[in-house]
């Protein structure tokens, strides 16, 4: 039976190296636009639909490390109030999942919480200045001790992890009783001008984000609430903002560079300056573990 165990974990293991090698060669490839999808799905042994699906959602969450610079000066903050609603009054030591350049860190840190931001991209992690434990890490593998964190807290990320695999991790490094938020900061729509150039975004992708997910046990049920601010920024921020949106980045260089032309031909329509207002609403959802 031992030999049997161990030699399952050695295959494990084995395919673990091999995945990890194969996304790679996919990520290449795509990168350099030098296969479609088709014929990676052939090679691989699956339909287009197969590999798009196994891969397309991992390849765009990997490819913020390019534009770290752009992600950090064009992405918005939160408002304070989210953290005071999303970060239970007794908790000392937060988990700051998919930390990205460390924006809701930076609000994490500045209200006297001992943070641990979690990232995986090497480049997004080297942006995040403050005072916090920073580690490399998913939502899935998450390199910290069994209930070890007061609170949990995923800004702008969930919707890049696994739920399946998240869920059992959030519950394994909470403390019991501990608390896992999830944010999101979305474009409000009821802006003419934000629906605008919504439209004009979405040119470029179907994706919708779920910001109102239910998770299960051993979580109860959500508490949410919805913060409306407005988010004041240059007009090469706004165009940085756009140019990190993940279906941007992967974009072929001319398309990436006509879209970045609609957006700029849109803010001249308006007639906005060097500085514009932008609002937006924050989604907050909580979740209390049950054990």
């Amino acid at each position: 039976m031992d030999d049997g165990l161990e030699e399952l974990r050695r295959l494990t293991a084995t395919i673990r190296e091999s995945e990890a090698r194969r996304t790679h060669i996919v990520g290449r490839l795509r990168g350099e636009r030098a296969a479609s999808w088709d014929e990676i799905g052939q090679a691989c042994g699956m339909t287009r639909q197969g590999a798009t699906r196994r891969w397309s959602r991992s390849l765009h969450a990997a490819s913020f490390g390019s534009v770290a610079g752009a992600y950090h000066r064009g992405r918005p903050t939160y408002p304070v109030s989210a953290v005071e609603w999303v970060v239970p009054r007794g908790a000392r030591r937060v988990l700051d999942l998919g930390a990205g350049t460390g924006k809701f860190t930076e609000l994490l840190t500045a209200a006297g919480l001992t943070v641990v931001a979690v990232e995986p991209s090497a480049e997004m992690r080297s942006r995040i200045t403050v005072d916090a434990e920073i580690l490399a890490g998913t939502g899935e593998r998450v390199p910290l001790p069994d209930h070890s964190v007061d609170a949990i807290v995923c800004a702008q990320a969930w919707h890049w992890v696994d739920p399946a695999r998240a869920v059992p991790e959030m519950a394994r490094v909470l403390r019991p009783g501990g608390t896992l938020s999830l944010v999101w900061n979305v474009r409000d729509h009821a802006e003419p001008w934000v629906a605008a150039l919504d439209d004009v975004l979405r040119r470029h992708t179907r994706d919708e984000i779920d910001t109102e997910p239910v998770l299960g046990e051993p979580f109860g049920p959500p508490e949410r609430t919805e913060i409306r601010w407005r988010h004041v920024l240059s007009r090469a921020a706004l165009l940085d903002m756009v140019q990190s949106r993940s279906y941007v980045i992967v974009l072929p260089a001319d398309e990436r560079r006509d879209l970045l032309a609609d957006v700029t031909e849109l803010l001249d329509r308006q007639g906005f300056g060097a500085e514009i207002v932008l609002p937006y609403v924050t989604r907050c959802s909580r979740f209390h573990a049950l054990r």
